[in-house]
This record gives C-alpha cells, sequence and structure tokens, in this order.
C-alpha cells in the first residue's frame, strides 16, 4: 500500500510543477492566482499522503488545516490587492 501512495505522491509533485509552469507563464495575473491557489491545495494533499506512509496521519492533518488556512487568507489577500489596484 505504500507504494501505490508514493507513486500518488510522485504523480502529485509533477502536477506540482506543471502548475508552477502556469504561475511562471501565465498570461494574466488571474492565470498566476489561480497558479498559486492550486499550488497550495496540491501541496495539502502531498502533505497527507506523507501523513499516510508515515502513520501519522493526525499530525499531518493538523498542519494541513493551518496550510489551507494560510493559502485561502493569501488568495484572499491577492484579490483585495487586485481589485485595489484596478487590475482587474
Amino acid at each position: 500500500m505504500n507504494t501505490f501512495f508514493l507513486i500518488m505522491g510522485i504523480g502529485m509533485c509533477l502536477l506540482v510543477m506543471l502548475c508552477l509552469f502556469r504561475v511562471i507563464y501565465g498570461p494574466t495575473i488571474l492565470n498566476r492566482a489561480a497558479g498559486i491557489s492550486a499550488v497550495g491545495t496540491k501541496t495539502l494533499i502531498i502533505l497527507l499522503i506523507i501523513g499516510v506512509v508515515h502513520r501519522r496521519v493526525e499530525m499531518f492533518v493538523d498542519i494541513s488545516m493551518v496550510y489551507a488556512l494560510l493559502n485561502f487568507i493569501g488568495c484572499l489577500v491577492l484579490a483585495k490587492y487586485l481589485e485595489r489596484t484596478g487590475e482587474v
């Protein structure tokens, strides 16, 4: 079962690299913001997979919840900044 989760973790890392490509080469600022949000979401999944592999899911769930909250607040701050500057 650990092999399955390791393969899924590697697959998620590859998906994070694709999202980082969108963040770097996105044609608009909204594409970059969506890419950053997607990277944060995929990082949460990777953290949970690491928790399953190490058999410490309860610890990694707590870490993931804090990271999700920071990701959400970061997206809200970015949206408010873009609204104030008039780029959207």
